[in-house]
């Protein structure tokens, strides 16, 4: 579990704080959502669920975030990065080898895995995450998407409670995209790993996240369902939230007919909702 406490956070120079008096929790096996217009402080949120805040950026910190327990500001890095690993925006920062297996095998070592469980964790992280014909192939030679893939099942080898993903999606079309959302969707359902991402894709997100925690000049002004948080269509995109058109579709249509209609989150719910209104 998370548990983020009056946290507020201003980065070394800063003029202004990254996030302001925020209070959250993530319970065990949540699939979370973080979205917000640029600037509101995700990215900030997520290196602070993930303690390279404090520790990899100066700043000003007060509050208290909580990770299975652990207090992120005295516990050392190290140790947070047993519970929780990280998917950074940039993918190819964080890959430092240039075989597939190698990048695996590199965190495996670095973690003190015995070496008589490294080769097992290895094929079942590869095999679980759909790759595990690209073993032996090198880093530069894969997709955007199939990277992404590497990078999550680094992670997954190593066995964490909870998986941070900062715009995974960012720079992948529309069938990549989907596969990686469909990939955290079973680790999170059939490993109960915990799940929260950061996404500016939020159609897509709404599909697979439980829920939504929405950020606005460093606060959080939403946090609920996906369907709770999307019934505020003309609040979210009163700051700046390019909100799903389904869900516009079924506001639209709750106010035309006059009926409290319930907020789509695909394309199949408002062919269905349009289906019910039109017969």
């Amino acid at each position: 579990m998370i548990d983020i406490q009056a946290l507020t956070f201003r980065y070394e120079g800063a003029e202004k704080d990254a996030l302001s008096d925020v209070t959250l929790t993530v319970p065990d096996g949540a699939f979370l959502g973080i979205i917000g217009p640029a600037g509101a402080g995700k990215t900030t949120l997520l290196h602070c669920m993930s303690g390279i805040i404090p520790h990899a950026y100066r700043g000003d910190f007060y509050g208290a975030v909580l990770l299975d327990g652990m207090d992120t500001a005295d516990t050392r890095l190290t140790d947070l990065s047993r519970t929780a690993g990280t998917v950074f925006q940039d993918v190819d920062s964080q890959i430092v080898s240039s075989v597939v297996e190698d990048e695996l095998l590199y965190g495996l070592e670095n973690f003190g895995v015995p070496r008589e469980e490294i080769e097992e964790r290895l094929s079942f992280a590869l095999e679980k995450v759909g790759i595990a014909s690209l073993r032996h192939r090198t880093v530069s030679s894969l997709s955007g998407g199939q990277r992404q893939k590497v990078a999550i099942a680094s992670l997954v080898a190593l066995r964490p409670k909870l998986l941070l993903l900062d715009e995974p999606t960012g720079e992948l079309d529309p069938g990549s995209s989907r596969q990686i959302f469909s990939l955290l969707r079973t680790l999170n359902r059939e490993w109960g790993m915990t799940v929260v991402v950061v996404e500016q894709k939020i159609m897509l997100l709404c599909e697979f996240a439980q829920r939504l925690a929405v950020l606005s000049e460093g606060r959080v002004v939403r946090d609920g369902s996906v369907r709770e948080v999307l019934g505020d269509i003309e609040g979210l995109e009163e700051i700046g939230v390019n909100c799903p058109r389904v869900a516009r579709f079924s506001s639209l249509l709750s106010a035309k007919t006059g009926r409290k209609l319930p907020v789509c989150v695909n394309v199949d719910e408002a062919e269905a909702m349009a289906r019910e209104v039109t017969a």
